[in-house]
């Protein structure tokens, strides 16, 4: 009896120690929260504003013919693959290549990985990566998601199509990994349940020196704009998604430590008696 009590205590300062570090995840996840929410809550406007104008642009595309405008011929698809730098954040990572394998399924595919796990997961996994450059999102700036757009726009002759796969931030409790496609346009204007052939817009925007020239020159910017969007949204998720979790874990250990407390009183009360009972019987033998 003494040796299960024994062990029932160190079973209980064990889990009183994983209970200290998930709360201080916790914390530290909270107090990061808070400035990448302001941070999304600025963006996000003009991320969606962006892919709108994007939308608009696809649509009207009916002067001049470019290559991020027009039908692809080659039908690889590049990736643009935004994960989280760590674990422990419940099913964030895991929801994500989810939703990414779902939609490169029967693709031929190429990706750049951002975020340690989208790293290891593209390497594991033996995926054809473009760059991995971009390891750490937390270290992420706006001019990082120029640098990869400007990757994008390098290469894109090597592949038809471009998309955007992260976590859009809903709300503290829901995160949900989407799939975007951000390059060709028109396959933006697709998404948006329109084929830009189905009905021809006559286009009153004059562009100098072409049309051509000034398109190829601002759709790196938008690209970059979108790609900065959806690192900030995965930010904020995989922030809240960790808070959640260790939120959840704590309760789970403060559970465990009432249970096993209950557990060791009763055997120490039983320990008690059964001493009690021995002397108590040792007596009437005298």
């Amino acid at each position: 009896m003494a040796a299960n009590m024994k062990a029932v205590k160190l079973r209980i300062k064990s889990v009183e120690s994983t209970m200290q570090i998930t709360k201080a995840m916790e914390l530290v996840a909270s107090s990061k929260l808070r400035k990448a929410k302001e941070r999304v809550d600025t963006c996000r406007p003009y991320f969606q504003e962006l892919y709108r104008t994007l939308q608009d642009i696809a649509k009207g595309n009916t002067e001049f013919y470019s290559i991020y405008a027009k039908e692809a011929k080659n039908e690889k698809c590049c990736y643009v693959l935004v994960a989280g730098d760590r674990g422990l954040a419940g099913g964030y990572n895991a929801n994500l290549f989810r939703c990414f394998e779902a939609d490169a399924k029967g693709k031929e595919i190429c990706v750049v990985p951002v975020g340690k796990k989208a790293v290891e997961y593209a390497k594991s996994r033996k995926l054809d990566i473009l760059t991995d450059s971009f390891a750490e999102i937390a270290n992420l700036s706006v001019a990082d998601s120029f640098e990869i757009a400007r990757a994008l726009c390098r290469e894109f002759r090597t592949f038809g199509h471009v998309e955007l796969c992260y976590t859009k931030f809903v709300s503290m409790l829901s995160q949900m990994p989407v799939s975007v496609p951000i390059l060709p346009l028109i396959d933006i204007a697709k998404e948006d349940g329109e084929d830009p052939e189905a009905k021809k817009i006559r286009n009153l925007i004059l562009y100098e020196p072409n049309g051509v020239e000034v398109f190829e020159a601002i759709v790196p910017e938008y690209l970059g704009g979108l790609i900065y969007g959806g690192i900030c949204e995965s930010v904020v998720s995989e922030l809240a998604a960790r808070r959640t979790a260790m939120e959840a874990a704590t309760g789970n250990a403060e559970e465990m430590i009432e249970q096993l407390n209950l557990y060791y009183n009763r055997a120490r009360q039983a320990s008690i008696t059964q001493e009690i009972t021995e002397i108590v019987g040792g007596a009437e033998g005298v």
